[in-house]
């Protein structure tokens, strides 16, 4: 079945030492509300591995019911003269303890990609995740996520990585594609990685090449409670004290 999902893709700006904080916050405390009154699943929320990128920093990703979903859930949070959802003031104010910032994207997923309950009852998940930037040409990320298809992913699986989505990213001239990888264990991922030159992976580099597509890969691990990790969407009952984190 085609995804017809859009997802909400945030970098977040960890203050200090408060990740761990966040992520409960977020998926605990954040995802049962945002299911009920939103229709809003979580995707993913993840802590970036600084050797490989920026930190303190989380990924997160969350999915609705395509454009309209995303207008819906715009619209009830900014139809407040205060452009936030006054239900939600407490939350966010103890969210501004843990967090200064963030860049969000929207993505849109290649229809063969899998929607997050798909991917849990698949029983898909890694010890770690890699995570890649891919910039290419105005008008060519439909082409890189064929490519990807085709050539990409059977290339790189073969190494013991498996795809868990890929999207192009939304408003930008189809510039940018975000793609992440699950990894079983940190030796399958250094093979990988030693395997950069390998000839099974030759096809693949051309191809991105004569498509003028650059990545930038950083890697993830899971939050405690996201839900590729548990299986299924943070719930009410997983809630802690933040002081107990």
């Amino acid at each position: 079945m085609a995804n017809d999902k859009v997802y909400i893709h945030e970098f977040i700006d960890i203050i200090g030492h408060n990740r761990a904080k966040y992520m409960h916050h977020m998926t605990a405390n954040w995802v049962p509300v945002a299911n009920r009154e939103r229709n809003m699943l979580c995707y993913g929320v993840w802590g970036t591995v600084g050797s490989t990128g920026p930190w303190p920093q989380t990924v997160n990703m969350w999915e609705l019911d395509g454009w309209h979903g995303l207008a819906t859930n715009l619209e009830h949070e900014l139809s407040h003269p205060s452009q936030q959802d006054p239900a939600l003031a407490e939350w966010w104010a103890q969210a501004a303890h843990f967090r200064r910032g963030g860049i969000d994207r929207i993505l849109v997923p290649a229809e063969w990609t899998r929607s997050i309950g798909e991917l849990c009852a698949d029983g898909v998940q890694g010890v770690g995740y890699a995570h890649e930037l891919v910039t290419m040409p105005p008008g060519t990320s439909s082409d890189y996520l064929s490519a990807l298809q085709d050539v990409g992913q059977p290339a790189v699986e073969a190494f013991g990585m498996q795809l868990v989505g890929a999207f192009a990213v939304a408003m930008c001239d189809d510039a940018e594609c975000v793609v992440i990888w699950a990894f079983p264990d940190w030796q399958t991922w250094a093979g990988f990685e030693a395997a950069e030159h390998d000839d099974r992976l030759a096809a693949w580099r051309a191809r991105q090449r004569t498509m003028d597509a650059a990545k930038r890969r950083m890697l993830m691990v899971d939050a405690p409670l996201s839900p590729l990790r548990i299986g299924r969407q943070p719930a009410e009952s997983d809630r802690r004290p933040l002081d107990e984190i």
